[in-house]
């Protein structure tokens, strides 16, 4: 785990992950990233959750504890900081809900398959180049059912014409090393999934890209 990732995962501490759901998903997507959580974010990952799910970078727990999951969906949570683990689970509250504490950059452990894996919000919090950070697809491509799909969103780099109250977001964010995506872009993250998945659907919204893709190609 480098400092910058270390940056990125440490910010969420209890303290932050109280003031979460208010911050980043009311006032930030609606007014800096133009990107609506409950019209737009919402719906996207309720289409998109399998029966066997692998949440990455889980933050509050929201989405899952939002989405009206069946009695026989089993919930995995998978992120660096231990804290966001604990409030994810306590959030859920499902019985049987794992716990991974792992660094998304090193393939998981063991040979699990999923039907389905969500990145809500994690892309741009990782450190490096896009190239680096989209490695994360070629691990993750063997944690998938054949039939499975990965879907997730992410902010765009500056190319993404922000508006003013983005652009300071972004200057503060990056600095501080929450944020790493100054340089990431739509044809970038496109241009990566499809060296790994057949079938690989893109829609913007604003400063957000979603994803999702099926049939990994092994």
């Amino acid at each position: 785990m480098t400092d910058s990732s270390a940056a990125g995962a440490a910010v969420y501490s209890p303290l932050t992950l109280a003031l979460y759901d208010a911050w980043v998903l009311g006032i930030s997507n609606r007014y800096a990233w133009r990107c609506p959580t409950q019209t737009v974010l919402l719906p996207f990952f309720r289409a998109n959750v399998r029966p066997r799910h692998l949440d990455i970078g889980v933050g509050t727990g929201y989405y899952l504890a939002k989405t009206q999951l069946s009695s026989q969906t089993q919930i995995t949570l998978l992120d660096l900081n231990p804290s966001s683990l604990e409030a994810a689970k306590r959030r859920i509250a499902r019985p049987g809900t794992r716990t991974i504490q792992h660094d998304v950059f090193k393939p998981i452990p063991g040979d699990e398959r999923f039907d389905s894996i969500s990145l809500f919000y994690l892309l741009h919090c990782l450190p490096g180049p896009l190239d680096a950070k989209a490695a994360i697809f070629g691990h993750l491509k063997h944690n998938l059912q054949p039939d499975g799909v990965l879907f997730g969103a992410t902010i765009l780099g500056d190319e993404a014409g922000h508006n003013a109250f983005g652009r300071k977001l972004m200057a503060v964010y990056n600095k501080k090393g929450i944020f790493g995506n100054r340089h990431d872009t739509e044809a970038g993250f496109e241009g990566r999934l499809r060296e790994h998945f057949r079938d690989v659907t893109l829609k913007r919204e604003g400063c957000v890209l979603l994803f999702r893709a099926a049939q990994p190609i092994v």
